[in-house]
């Protein structure tokens, strides 16, 4: 982009925050023919190297001296409560309002990374996700994006005619439903160890682990101490039969607490898949029960039926969410 460019449209920063990495970019422009956010000037920092947002956000200003960005968006893995937003892991700690003055930002949006990946939903490139199972979206319908990682995230993208808006929730705390004999049995064993049997119990990376245990209880063997990793490894080598059984299981009932949640938000826009955990069992993913588990919705199957759902494992989503917030809202083209 030559800066004529950038001074005819007004570069906006964005951002992802995550506990182990802070990514910064500026969003150049938007290709209305390719429905392609331009990002450039990303630079990633190592988190732990900076003792606050303000400081990580300092650095990156000081690489691109050329450019004064005044909106902004900031992915944050990290609750948003009242205009204050907590990211643990680091111990780091600001106020939106704040860091709005200190930098002089016109505009600064604060969204959580479930939220920025339904916002990124809509500007997805198809050729570097998975289909999972194949359907008609209604493109002016809600979309759900969802997916186990370190907890479980959802969130919806509201399409209506006066804009889009993005609905938050915990989705990972709801109770998990038992659909066959086996999520019966393992419901029943999940429930000697955790009073409340949600979703994120199950599906997240702890949450392998608990259905491990149950599992090996289901079948009557002796349970090793294993992590989402070990149980992961010994499943693909074939050495644990549990562990295999583990990790089907786990992407059948995925399919049915997608469908669940398709119905939730009434997601005829599609449902889009992602977190740390599934793009690494996709070729799991798609040999198991998932879609068939997902459409099986009684007098409703017809209505998922039609659903389509993408495993995503595009890079970027944060940015490309962050700055589809900013877009949404304001209509950068």
């Amino acid at each position: 982009m030559s800066s004529q460019h950038n001074k005819h449209f007004d570069a906006i920063l964005v951002a992802d925050i995550g506990g182990t990495n802070a990514r910064f970019a500026l969003i150049t422009d938007f290709d209305s023919q390719s429905n392609q956010f331009i990002i450039e000037h990303i630079h990633k920092f190592p988190s732990a190297d900076f003792g606050s947002l303000e400081s990580a956000l300092s650095s990156y200003l000081e690489k691109i001296p050329h450019i004064t960005p005044n909106r902004a968006c900031l992915a944050v893995a990290g609750p948003i409560k009242a205009g204050q937003v907590h990211l643990t892991n680091l111990g780091w700690h600001f106020s939106v309002s704040s860091l709005k003055a200190e930098f002089a930002f016109k505009q600064l949006e604060v969204i959580n990374d479930f939220a920025s990946f339904a916002y990124a939903a809509p500007y997805l490139d198809c050729t570097q996700n998975v289909a999972v199972k194949a359907g008609q979206a209604d493109k002016n319908a809600n979309i759900a994006v969802m997916g186990p990682g370190t907890g479980f995230g959802a969130a919806c993208l509201v399409q209506t005619s006066q804009g889009n808006a993005v609905l938050s929730c915990e989705a990972g705390h709801i109770s998990l439903a038992a659909v066959t004999d086996l999520d019966r049995q393992l419901i029943n064993e999940l429930r000697k160890q955790h009073n409340h049997v949600s979703v994120e119990t199950v599906f997240s990376g702890p949450g392998i682990a608990h259905l491990y245990r149950a599992m090996a209880a289901v079948k009557g063997v002796e349970t090793k101490n294993l992590d989402a990793a070990q149980i992961s490894e010994l499943a693909n080598t074939g050495e644990c039969p549990v562990c295999d059984a583990t990790l089907n299981q786990f992407c059948d009932w995925i399919g049915s607490v997608a469908g669940d949640l398709s119905l939730t938000f009434g997601a005829l826009g599609g449902v889009f898949i992602g977190g740390g955990i599934l793009p690494r069992m996709q070729e799991r993913l798609l040999a198991s029960r998932f879609v068939e588990r997902f459409a099986d919705k009684g007098i409703m199957s017809q209505y998922t039926s039609q659903i389509p759902v993408t495993l995503v494992t595009q890079d970027n989503i944060p940015l490309v969410g962050a700055a589809a917030c900013l877009h949404a809202n304001s209509h950068l083209n």
